[in-house]
C-alpha cells in the first residue's frame, strides 16, 4: 500500500526503535540468539538513511525514515540483551519487515506453464487435478509472501494466480513450491514458466477467459474452467477477495466478449478442434465411412461424440467404464448410432477402428507401442493409416506409437495446425475483444485502487460512530429514564442523519473506482490527509495485520 512521507516517518521510526530506546540496534543484532531473528529475513541493522521507494501507477512517493545512531557506550550494552529478549515474534517481524512491506504494494502475480510456452511432457507433471486445488492453495498461502492464491490447471496450462506481499520473494517462493510437488527442477521450470504482474496478470486471465490465449479461439471450455475455479475456490481460506474478485471479473470478460464478437464461432473448443485435426488427415472420401471409436465419456469425449455427429459421422463406438454417460449422451443424439463397449473391451475395439480419439482421466498410458504394433493395418481407403488423437493430460497415447508405419499419433499440442488454418479471422476477431478486456481491465484496477480506501472507510466510520453513540448516550440520560420509543428512535435516527451527512462528502472524496474523474493520486492524498486528522493510522494497522497473520501462520 501507499504510504505519505509524513506518516511513515513517525509510524515506522516508533516501530523501528520500540523497546530499544536505550539501547543500539547495532549491537543487538550482533549478539542476537536464533529465537531473535526475524521470521522473514535478518534483523535490519540501524542505518543513518532509508529511503522506501514506493510505485504506484505513475506516482512515486518517498518514504524517508531518519534514524540517529546515540552511542551510550556502557549503558547501551548493558541493557541491549535484556531489551532484545523482551522483544516479541511481531516486534521483531516489525523491525525487519516493515520496511520492506511498505514498500511496495501487495501484487497479483501469475507464474505459469502454458501449451505455448512448455511441452505436454512438463506440463502433466506439474497439472493438479482439481480435487487438489483446495490444499495447494493452502500450501501456498503458508509461504511466506503469499497472501492469497488460486490454481488453473487444463491439458494446455498450469497456471497459479497470488497475491504476493512482495513479487520477487513470491515469485521464488512458488517456483520452488512447484519444483517440490512436480519434481521438476527449478532451473527447468525458469527455462519455460511466464511471469506477468498486476496489470499484466490482469490483461492475461481476462485474455484466457475470452479465448484469446487458447489454441482454438474463443473456445467455450476454457470459460467453463474458470467457472469452475471460482466454485472451488468459495470457502476456501487463501482464495481471497483480491484473487476471487479477479476471477470472477475474468467470467464477465468471457461471457461479453462471446456475446459482443464472433469469436465462438467455427472450433470453439479443443474437442471440435480434434475431429476437425482428424478429418484433416483423413482422405476427404472417407469422412462418412471412417470407423470412429471415442475411448472416454466425460465432459470432453461427450464433446468429440457431438462434433463427429455435427460433421456427419452416423456410427461410432464409445469405451467407457460404465454404460450410464453413454446412454444419456445417447438420448441427447437421437440421429447417431452409439454403440457402448466396457473398458475390458477397449483392445477389441481398437482393432476395427480407424481413428480413436482417447479422452480418459487415467494416470497411465492406454496405448503404447507393443499395445498397438500388432492391431490390423487399416484400410487403403482411409489413408492405410491408424489415427490416436490424444486429448489427454496426462497423455492416454504414448509417443512411441509414432514409430509404427502404420499409425500416427496427435496430442493436444499438435491443435495448433487446425488453429492456423484460420488465422486472419482469429487475428480479426481478436482485435475486437481486445478493445473490450482493455475496457474491463481498467474497471478491474479501478476497483482494486478503491480497496486501498477501504480501511480508511472502515475507521471513520467507526470513529464517527463511536461520537455518535457517546454523545447520544448523554443527552438521552439527560432527558430521562421515561422516554417515549418513539422520541427515542426520533434522536436517534436524528444523530445518525447528521453523522451520515457529515461523512458523505469525505466518502465522495475517498471513492476511487472509475465512476468520477478523481485520479488515484487525488484519492490517496485525501486518505492520508484524513488519517492525520482523525489519526486513524490506518497503513500501520494494515501492515500489522499482515505480519501478525504470518506469525500465527507460523506458529501454528
Amino acid at each position: 500500500m501507499a504510504v505519505s512521507s509524513a506518516f511513515v516517518g513517525a509510524k515506522l521510526d516508533a516501530l523501528m526503535v520500540s523497546n530499544t530506546a536505550s539501547s543500539s540496534a547495532v549491537s543487538a543484532s550482533a549478539s542476537a540468539s536464533p529465537a531473535q531473528v526475524g521470521l522473514f529475513c535478518k534483523p535490519v541493522a540501524t542505518r543513518a538513511k532509508r529511503v522506501a521507494l514506493m510505485r504506484r501507477n505513475s506516482g512515486i512517493i518517498r518514504a524517508e525514515v531518519q534514524t540517529e545512531i546515540v552511542d551510550h557506550a556502557n549503558a547501551a550494552s548493558s541493557s541491549a540483551s535484556a531489551s532484545a529478549s523482551s522483544l516479541s515474534a511481531l516486534e521483531q517481524l516489525k523491525a525487519s519487515g516493515a520496511d520492506r512491506y511498505t514498500k511496495e504494494k501487495s501484487s497479483i502475480v501469475v507464474i505459469g506453464l502454458s501449451i505455448h510456452s512448455a511441452p505436454v511432457e512438463m506440463r502433466e507433471k506439474l497439472a493438479i487435478p482439481e480435487a487438489e486445488w483446495p490444499r495447494a492453495i493452502g500450501e501456498l498461502c503458508g509461504l511466506n509472501h503469499i497472501e492469497e492464491a488460486a490454481v488453473l490447471s487444463t491439458c494446455n496450462r498450469m497456471e497459479i494466480y497470488v497475491v504476493a506481499l512482495s513479487r520477487h520473494r513470491g515469485v521464488k517462493e512458488v517456483t520452488e513450491w512447484m519444483s517440490k510437488t512436480s519434481g521438476i527442477p527449478v532451473s527447468e521450470i525458469c527455462e519455460h514458466r511466464f511471469l506477468l504482474y498486476d496489470k499484466d496478470a490482469t490483461q492475461h486471465i481476462f485474455e484466457v477467459s475470452a479465448g484469446l490465449d487458447s489454441l482454438v479461439l474463443g473456445e467455450g471450455q476454457i470459460l467453463a474452467q474458470v467457472k469452475q475455479v471460482v466454485k472451488v475456490g468459495q470457502g476456501v481460506l487463501g482464495f481471497g477477495r483480491n484473487i476471487s474478485g479477479l476471477f470472477k471479473h475474468a467470467i464477465t470478460v468471457g461471457k461479453r466478449v462471446r456475446t459482443e464478437t464472433n469469436i465462438a464461432s467455427g472450433a470453439v473448443s479443443v474437442s471440435s478442434a480434434a475431429v476437425e485435426l482428424a478429418l484433416m488427415k483423413l482422405p476427404e472420401s472417407s469422412h462418412s465411412t471412417a470407423r470412429m471409436l471415442v475411448i472416454g465419456a466425460g465432459k470432453m469425449g461427450k464433446l468429440v461424440i457431438k462434433h463427429l455427429a455435427a460433421k456427419g459421422c452416423t456410427k461410432m463406438v464409445v469405451v467407457n467404464r460404465t454404460e450410464e454417460r453413454v446412454s444419456a449422451i445417447r438420448e441427447d443424439i437421437k440421429d447417431v448410432e452409439i454403440i457402448y463397449k466396457p473398458l475390458t473391451e477397449m483392445q477389441n475395439c481398437s482393432a476395427e477402428a480407424d481413428v480413436i480419439f482417447t479422452s480418459t482421466a487415467s494416470e497411465i498410458p492406454l496405448f503404447l507401442k507393443e499395445h498397438v504394433v500388432d492391431l490390423p493395418p487399416v484400410a487403403p481407403t482411409v489413408g492405410g493409416v491408424r489415427l490416436f488423437v490424444d486429448i489427454s493430460v496426462p497423455r492416454n497415447v504414448g509417443s512411441c506409437v509414432n514409430e509404427l508405419e502404420n499409425a500416427r499419433v496427435y496430442n493436444v499440442d499438435d491443435l495448433k495446425e487446425v488453429v492456423a488454418a484460420n488465422k486472419e479471422d482469429r487475428l480479426r476477431k481478436a482485435m475486437e475483444a481486445q478493445t473490450i478486456i482493455a475496457e474491463e481491465s481498467n474497471q478491474f484496477e479501478a476497483w482494486r485502487d478503491s480497496l486501498e480506501t477501504v480501511p480508511t472507510i472502515k475507521k471513520l466510520r467507526a470513529y464517527a460512530e463511536r461520537i455518535r453513540a457517546a454523545e447520544l448516550d448523554k443527552c438521552l440520560s439527560k432527558m430521562g429514564e421515561d422516554i417515549p420509543k418513539k422520541t427515542r428512535k426520533a434522536v436517534d435516527d436524528l444523530s445518525r442523519g447528521i453523522v451520515n451527512k457529515l461523512l458523505h462528502g469525505p466518502m465522495q472524496h475517498l471513492r476511487c473506482d472509475g465512476s468520477d474523474s478523481r485520479t488515484l493520486s487525488e484519492t490517496l492524498e485525501n486518505m492520508h490527509a484524513l488519517n492525520r486528522m482523525f489519526s486513524l493510522e490506518t497503513e500501520i494497522s494494515v501492515l500489522e495485520q499482515k505480519i501478525r497473520a504470518k506469525v500465527e501462520q507460523t506458529q501454528t
